[in-house]
């Protein structure tokens, strides 16, 4: 069975299986806005383009930069199911239509949800959502996903886990929950964690951007070409009749380009990252940082300062928790505590951050959250520890099918 392509890696993919033949978060606010419009279909919000030995599936939701919902999901998850039991299909892509590949989880949706009580709604979002990325990190067949535009959260969990991830010049990419109260989710905790040094930390808690260069250098993306070139690259996929990871590579990389990231990257400052972002607490690594703004005058520096200083502090000891932890679990270990620290945000329990945080970064938009705690200092031990346990003894955990889809290591 497919195993996780290592990040830092673009080995030569070996044949799947024989066969007849994917500034700030004030900047991306509306990434995450949704179109409730009761006349929406449905079944519109994923297209389909069938090829004689492919499929392509795409994200339709322009309006809402192709936010995930639960029937976005759910539809996926038929799909490629039914994919994967055909025979005469070799391969599948993942696409998005408009300006966005996918702004991540329908988040305003959520909130809404959430002000109506509507919690149970609210589990089956984060259930579909994380199973169908797990299908794609499991998935028996060449997986591509053109990854063009946004691609925050969500967005990169049900790309990053698939065998190849074409990126552009386009390409924005983003973790940026700790800003409304959240945390890094989506198997963010499991890719993130595996990224060179401690830039995993960096980019959780931050919630810093990468294009599509950056992407490369890291190890997220496995191809990077100017947009201009990705009708080619579509129409080069469309006449493939194969379902060997290694032919689909070829083709891929016969529309890619090399480039560097720019001298005002955070690729070129990981040594000062590491440095930073290696201390064992929030307050040490807040403080390392402030350190290198002063004496430094570099903005990316005084800039991740600032991000962290307006993050929920809450959600910064657990993102640092939670990419800590995912550094030596598998992708399913990864979903499974995912799933509960998303229920426990939902829940309240803890903290109504998440709320807050949607409420003003994303709904009211007064970018005033008042974060409970309000503080690093008072966020305990204990807090942190209970975001990772069940909501109750009888609440379900995220089933997935690791018998029969092998989990990564």
């Amino acid at each position: 069975m497919q195993r996780f392509k290592p990040l830092f890696l673009s080995p030569k993919h070996s044949r799947i299986t024989t066969l007849p033949i994917l500034s700030h978060l004030r900047n991306f606010s509306s990434s995450f806005l949704t179109q409730n419009n009761d006349s929406e279909d449905l079944q519109n919000q994923v297209l389909v383009e069938g090829n004689p030995t492919s499929r392509t599936a795409i994200l339709n939701r322009p309006s809402a930069l192709n936010a995930l919902n639960t029937n976005v999901c759910s539809r996926l998850q038929k799909l490629y199911e039914s994919w994967e039991e055909d025979p005469n299909i070799g391969f599948v892509v993942l696409k998005g239509s408009g300006r966005a590949f996918c702004a991540g989880g329908d988040i305003v949706a959520l909130y809404r949800l959430l002000n109506e009580g509507k919690v149970k709604e609210c589990k089956e979002f984060f259930r579909s959502a994380y199973g169908f990325m797990y299908l794609v990190g499991t998935y028996l067949k060449p997986h591509v996903a053109l990854m063009d535009g946004v691609t925050m959260g969500g967005g990169a969990g049900i790309s990053i886990p698939g065998t190849f991830r074409v990126v552009t010049d386009k390409t924005i990419f983003a973790t940026p929950e700790t800003q409304i109260g959240f945390h890094p989710d989506a198997g963010a905790s499991f890719y993130l964690s595996r990224l060179p040094g401690f830039l995993g930390e960096y980019l959780s808690l931050t919630g810093d951007k990468l294009n599509g260069v950056e992407m490369m250098a890291c190890g997220l993306a496995t191809h990077y070409s100017p947009s201009t070139r990705l009708t080619w690259i579509e129409e080069r996929l469309r006449k493939l009749v194969t379902d060997d990871p290694s032919t689909i590579e070829t083709s891929l990389e016969e529309f890619s380009i090399a480039d560097l990231p720019e001298e005002s990257s955070v690729m070129h400052r990981i040594e000062t990252i590491d440095k930073c972002f290696s201390h064992d607490t929030v307050e040490e690594i807040v403080d390392a940082m402030e350190t290198e703004a002063t004496g430094s005058n570099d903005e990316l520096f005084t800039s991740a300062v600032k991000k962290l200083k307006q993050a929920a502090p809450l959600s910064l000891k657990v993102a640092l928790k939670s990419i800590r932890d995912g550094r030596y679990q598998t992708f399913d270990q990864c979903m499974v505590r995912e799933y509960r620290m998303s229920l426990q945000a939902m829940s309240k329990q803890i903290s109504n951050d998440f709320s807050e945080g949607v409420r003003a970064r994303l709904v009211e938009k007064d970018f005033l959250p008042k974060w409970n705690p309000s503080c690093l200092e008072q966020v305990s031990q204990d807090m942190v520890n209970s975001y990772f346990t069940r909501l109750s003894d009888t609440e379900a955990d995220l089933e997935l099918p690791i018998k029969s889809r092998e989990a990564f290591v």
